[in-house]
């Protein structure tokens, strides 16, 4: 008990060198150093990792919204983990609260993802109220049919653009041609499995990339245009009727001193690409 304690002590008071005044101090010996040492539920544990703990304070800041500095939002991630975060816990005793906090966070997370999930189908049934009839906008009109047929010399059964949706003079054009039952190919192309010829695609595409190429915004052009040459065609589904085939045309060359016109195209269907090639097409004053 307390006596051996003391006794202790005075034990190794007597055993220390004592100091003088042209010495400098020594220091204690082992077994006093060892004395005087904090016990070990005071140290901090071996097992401490000061980076662990920076990435569970990230983890409890993500799912408790805690809001980021400006400043750690416009730099990389690796400077924002360095600014956003403040210093790391300095012991064992703070990073217990932390780490029941992290739990804590993480139990309700399940929650949230719950609230979140009927939040989506709120708003999914908001979209089921409206009538499908109302739900698409309609495509815009850059250009109308009228338009078109003041600029392409094309006409029934050969007029194979609807309208223009996007223009930009010597630069691209993106035109609509709405496929329908009713167009003069399908009764032989084919009888039983209505299918868009794929030249006739290459040849819409071709009229949009007239549009381009006749300059129809200094007044339209009577020059007629011809294909000078088709590379790297393909066709990746088939079109068939009640399809809107939806085509971008873009001059990547131009050669104003003999007329000819270099262009890439691709033909969308719902977002996805039916037909792409590189066109060659060359103008012929009348």
């Amino acid at each position: 008990g307390f006596p051996k304690q003391k006794k202790r002590i005075t034990q190794i008071s007597t055993e220390l060198p004592r100091r003088s005044k042209n010495k400098a101090p020594t220091k204690p010996s082992l077994a006093f150093s060892s004395f005087l040492s904090p016990p070990p539920r005071f140290q901090r544990p071996s097992s401490y990792n000061p980076q662990r703990s920076h990435i569970l304070f990230l983890l409890l800041q993500r799912h408790l919204a805690v809001p980021a500095p400006m400043e750690a939002m416009t730099v990389s991630r690796s400077a924002a983990v360095c600014r956003a975060a403040p210093a790391l816990p300095a012991s064992r005793s703070t990073a217990r609260p932390l780490a029941r906090l992290a739990r804590r966070a993480l139990s309700a997370a399940p929650a949230r993802r719950l609230v979140a999930a009927a939040a989506g189908d709120k708003v999914e049934t908001a979209q089921e109220a409206v009538p499908i009839e109302k739900r698409f906008p309609p495509f815009p009109s850059v250009m109308d049919i009228n338009q078109i047929r003041e600029i392409l010399p094309h006409r029934f059964p050969f007029l194979l653009v609807d309208r223009v949706i996007e223009y930009k003079g010597g630069e691209y054009a993106v035109g609509i041609k709405n496929v329908t039952i009713n167009d003069n190919f399908f009764p032989g192309h084919f009888p039983e499995r209505p299918i868009m010829p794929g030249v006739l695609m290459v040849e819409a595409m071709a009229q949009v990339g007239g549009l381009v190429m006749l300059q129809p915004e200094v007044g339209g052009s009577r020059d007629n245009f011809f294909f000078a040459g088709i590379d790297k065609v393909r066709f990746r589904k088939p079109v068939i009727a009640g399809d809107t085939l939806i085509m971008r045309m873009t001059l990547t060359k131009y050669q104003k001193r003999f007329g000819l016109a270099k262009m890439e195209g691709k033909a969308y269907v719902g977002g996805d690409v039916v037909c792409e090639g590189e066109f060659l097409l060359v103008s012929a004053t009348e």
